[in-house]
Formats: structure tokens, C-alpha cells, sequence
């Protein structure tokens, strides 16, 4: 298990990031409404009926996991994994961009939509490039390239 290329590189990347950014929500899901930009109330203030802090856990357990998921399939260089995640993440930049031209969300969460497309875009320049590349024999242990 090891990362052999750019495009595993880019896709551990996010996988740590992810990681670490679900399990600081799951520790305390205030600071990553804060660094989202929504404003942050202390829970003993909250009215009843007020889920954020449930929803930011909730958010913070499915980033916790992808994180995971990531940094194994770099691991492991699933490159399949790495080429679905191209169109899914500029899937996720539009609609994270279109709620804050909305005003749905604050401006300083166009924060998460633009490091989705960074990601998206470094990811699949690093497979364009890599299968632009010629294969040796004993890099691939006798498989053709695609």
C-alpha cells in the first residue's frame, strides 16, 4: 500500500483534509460553523427544535468517513475511485456555489465549493496527464494499459 502518482497524491490529499476537518466536527461542530462562516450560537441558547448541531455531527460523520474512503483508495491506487470523484466534485462546486449566490449560505462557504473544484480539476489534469504516459512492462507486472 503506497501512493504511486500525482493523482493518488491529490486524492490522499483531500482524503486527510476531510478526515481531520469531520473529526474536529465531531469534537466540537462549532468550529467548523465557524469556519464555514455561519454564525456560531452556544447550544444552551439554541430554541428548541434547532438541529444545526446534530446536522453539523451528521456532516462531520460523512466527512470523517470519506476521509477514509480517500486515503484508502489513494493507498491502494483505485484509479476508478479517483475518476469518479472528477465529475462529483464539480458536481458539489456548483451546487455549493449556487446556495451562496442564493444567499443560502454565507459567501465564506464558497470557500468549500472552490476547494471541491481545485480538487476535482487537480485530480483529473494528474489522470490526463498519467494516461498520456507510456507504461513500462514492469510497472504494470505485465498488464496493458487501458
Amino acid at each position: 500500500m503506497k501512493i504511486r502518482d500525482a493523482s493518488g497524491w491529490t486524492i490522499f490529499v483531500f482524503g486527510v483534509l476531510a478526515f481531520v476537518l469531520g473529526l474536529i466536527g465531531l469534537i466540537r461542530p462549532e468550529i467548523l460553523l465557524s469556519i464555514l462562516g455561519f454564525e456560531v450560537i452556544e447550544r444552551a441558547s439554541r430554541a428548541a427544535g434547532d438541529y444545526t448541531i446534530v446536522f453539523m455531527t451528521a456532516s462531520s460523520m460523512a466527512s470523517f468517513n470519506i476521509g477514509i474512503y480517500y486515503v484508502l483508495a489513494a493507498l491502494n491506487d483505485v484509479k476508478i475511485f479517483y475518476r469518479w470523484t472528477v465529475p462529483f466534485r464539480t458536481l458539489t462546486f456548483i451546487v455549493f456555489t449556487t446556495i451562496v449566490l442564493l444567499g443560502i449560505a454565507p459567501q465564506k462557504f464558497l470557500g468549500v465549493a472552490i476547494w471541491e473544484l481545485v480538487g476535482a480539476i487537480a485530480t483529473g489534469i494528474a489522470l490526463y496527464y498519467e494516461n498520456k504516459q507510456p507504461v513500462s512492462v514492469s510497472a504494470t507486472k505485465g498488464k496493458k494499459k487501458k
